[in-house]
């Protein structure tokens, strides 16, 4: 069994959108095996346990991923993640891989793709609300599908967003108010909220909205009447009306499954599209298992490893 520590390293973010943008072409052909995620409830957080099989790529696993906000006071990462892959013949595990950074690529790559099919025009304006890992990943995956002119980055501590900015000055990156970010052809928001700070006045015609953050029960970042104005589109919809963007709007009756537009797969297989430059498009991520074993398929095939014994029988 392989033991893969920092396989990220070994991979580049237009490699990762491709095998992301795959994946959900597989979702929407229906050709993968993916239970919605398992959640459990700790004191100050929660984990997740993310199981999958993509025959098309002969790879099996599961995801165990934490998000604990107040991590970051501990100098430690919200969300960590590690990926066990088992051999789809025999079930034995084949490799564990440090899927932290991975999941903020992979994460990155699902938007990066959304953009790219979405977003009214390729040459754009994004706003970015948050100012997180997640933001960053956003940014490199958009930026590498999109031509953006110029980035917008809002977060509640005025210097986190000035620190991210910093990082992207060839995009004339900048810290901006919140209305400001919503003033762009491509928003994307990424925080933890747990009550809409996302207006429905902020947002015009012909906007694209990323929705990053909402991804477990009870969270929920854009008004409930953006998503009436919107065509809606979902990585995948029994996990979506579950723990995605629209998981509250659904719960109080505001919004139903079937305005859901479609999802992501079938948007990249050409089966739903944006009809007009002046609709409000919304992807609502939650987060795949099949885009986890998406990456590990990558690293498997050039990171690098150390060996772990593991009994055999004989």
């Amino acid at each position: 069994m392989k033991y893969y520590p920092a396989s990220h390293t070994v991979l580049d973010v237009y490699e990762v959108n491709r095998a992301i943008e795959e994946i959900f072409a597989e979702h929407g052909r229906g050709k993968v095996q993916m239970p919605p995620k398992l959640y459990i409830t700790l004191p100050t957080g929660d984990f997740r346990t993310m199981p999958a099989y993509v025959p098309g790529l002969h790879i099996a696993g599961v995801k165990i991923v934490n998000v604990h906000p107040q991590n970051r006071e501990k100098h430690l990462p919200t969300v960590m993640a590690l990926t066990v892959i088992l051999d789809e013949d025999t079930g034995m595990p084949l490799a564990i891989i440090n899927a932290t950074t991975l999941t903020d690529m992979r994460t990155g790559g699902a938007g990066g793709v959304a953009a790219k099919y979405l977003a009214p025009t390729q040459s754009s304006t994004l706003g970015v609300v948050g100012s997180g890992r997640q933001a960053l990943a956003q940014i490199a995956a958009i930026t590498a599908e999109c031509d953006v002119q110029e980035i917008r980055i809002w977060s509640k501590t005025p210097a986190h967003a000035e620190k991210l900015a910093a990082l992207w000055k060839t995009h004339d990156a900048v810290g901006a108010t919140l209305e400001k970010c919503c003033n762009c052809e491509i928003i994307v928001t990424t925080t933890p909220s747990r009550s809409p700070i996302i207006k429905d006045e902020w947002i015009h015609e012909g906007t694209h909205i990323n929705a990053i953050g909402a991804d477990a029960p009870g969270k929920e970042e854009l008004d409930p009447q953006i998503l009436l104005r919107s065509r809606v589109f979902v990585d995948d919809k029994d996990q979506a009306i579950h723990s995605g963007e629209i998981n509250v709007p659904i719960r109080k009756g505001l919004f139903q499954a079937e305005d859901i537009a479609g999802t992501l797969g079938e948007v990249v297989l050409g089966r739903k599209k944006r009809e007009s430059n002046d609709e409000i498009t919304v992807f609502d991520s939650t987060g795949l298992a099949i885009q986890d074993l998406a990456m590990a398929h990558l690293v498997m095939e050039r990171g690098e490893w150390q060996e772990l014994s593991f009994p055999v029988h004989k």
